[in-house]
C-alpha cells in the first residue's frame, strides 16, 4: 500500500532519536494516541509483540512488522498496518525523522507532526532530566 509520509529534519543526532523510538516506556511522552505501552521480552525486534493503551483507553495487541535496526520500524495495531517509523542521520548532529501511513489514514498525519515535536523536545533533553520522564501536555 502506498504510505504518504510526514518527516522534518531535528537537531538531534540519529541514535539520540531512534532511542526515544524504540524505548517502549518512551512512547506516551511523545506519542498523542498513546497512554502506556508495553512490549513482550521487553525490547522491539521483527515479530515482537506487545500491548498499547490509546488516549481514550482502548487496548489494543500490537505487533512489530518490520525492524531495521537504527533506522525503521513499522507495526500492525489491533490487526491493522499502522505508522512505519524512520530516522537517517543529516551529518553528525541532526536527523531526519519521519512517520509514515496508509492512504484510508491520512488524517492521523497531524498526531505525527506533533510527535516529531514531541520527540525533538525529548532528543534535546540531557539525560535522567526530570523533563524527559515528565509526559508532555495535551
Amino acid at each position: 500500500m502506498k504510505q504518504l509520509w510526514v518527516s522534518r529534519e531535528i537537531d538531534a543526532p540519529a541514535g539520540v532519536v531512534w532511542d526515544i523510538l524504540v524505548d517502549v516506556d518512551a512512547w506516551p511522552r511523545w506519542g498523542p494516541s498513546i497512554r502506556s505501552a508495553s512490549v513482550e521480552g521487553g525490547a522491539l525486534a521483527a515479530g515482537a509483540t506487545g500491548r498499547i493503551q490509546t488516549t481514550p483507553g482502548v487496548s489494543l495487541h500490537f505487533e512489530i512488522t518490520r525492524f531495521e535496526p537504527g533506522t525503521r520500524w513499522a507495526w500492525k495495531v489491533g490487526g491493522i498496518a499502522a505508522t512505519d517509523h524512520r530516522v537517517d542521520p543529516v551529518g553528525t548532529d541532526r536527523s531526519r525523522l519521519g512517520f509514515g501511513i496508509g492512504w484510508p489514514a491520512a488524517p492521523y498525519l497531524a498526531v505525527c507532526r506533533v510527535a516529531i515535536g514531541r520527540i525533538e523536545r525529548l532528543a534535546s533533553v540531557p539525560t535522567g532530566s526530570a523533563a524527559v520522564r515528565a509526559r508532555p501536555p495535551g
